[in-house]
């Protein structure tokens, strides 16, 4: 069986991940607050963002492009190559009335029954602890409004919150 670093070379993986990391960092931190940490997510979700994308199930111009070149072989070779790094540190730090509004969004919402104590998810569903505020935001509104439509559950449950709830508990998940 080959190693992640193995299969992404029998992919044509390096210019893939080159790809990968100019938008999403080099060191796994984006530059862009709105773009996603993909280092040390979760090996299932990725994979299954990538066939969404592919699909059309998920629509983000230039990710809708990525994915539509590539293979399930390199979806999932991309996948696992970005889920064994490790998680990196935005270092992000939430107002006392965000973290206490977040907090209690999270909970009303039952948010730890999908992605755990610790928002850190698992295989199916996504660490939203530490990720990138702007990025948060943006992607519940996108469920809430049903722009987004990959999760329809999430859709639900976020159309029930006001915007202001919305950006605490992305302000509350980022310093998580």
């Amino acid at each position: 069986m080959l190693t992640a670093g193995a299969a992404i070379q029998a992919a044509d993986g390096p210019q893939a991940v080159t790809l990968c990391n100019s938008c999403h960092g080099e060191s796994g931190l984006p530059i862009d607050t709105s773009v996603p940490i993909i280092w040390g997510q979760e090996f299932y979700y990725l994979y299954v963002q990538l066939k969404d994308y592919k699909a059309g199930r998920r629509s983000n111009l230039i990710m809708g492009r990525v994915a539509s070149q590539l293979s399930k072989q390199q979806m999932r070779s991309l996948a696992e190559y970005f889920a064994e790094k490790r998680w990196p540190k935005i270092g992000f730090r939430a107002q006392d009335a965000d973290l206490a509004k977040g907090e209690s969004a999270t909970v009303a919402g039952q948010c730890v029954q999908c992605h755990l104590g610790g928002y850190e998810g698992n295989s199916r569903v996504p660490r939203l602890a530490g990720q990138q505020v702007d990025y948060l935001e943006r992607t519940m509104s996108e469920f809430k409004h049903k722009v987004r439509l990959n999760s329809p559950a999430k859709g639900t449950l976020l159309g029930a919150y006001e915007d202001g709830d919305i950006a605490a508990m992305a302000r509350f998940l980022g310093a998580f």
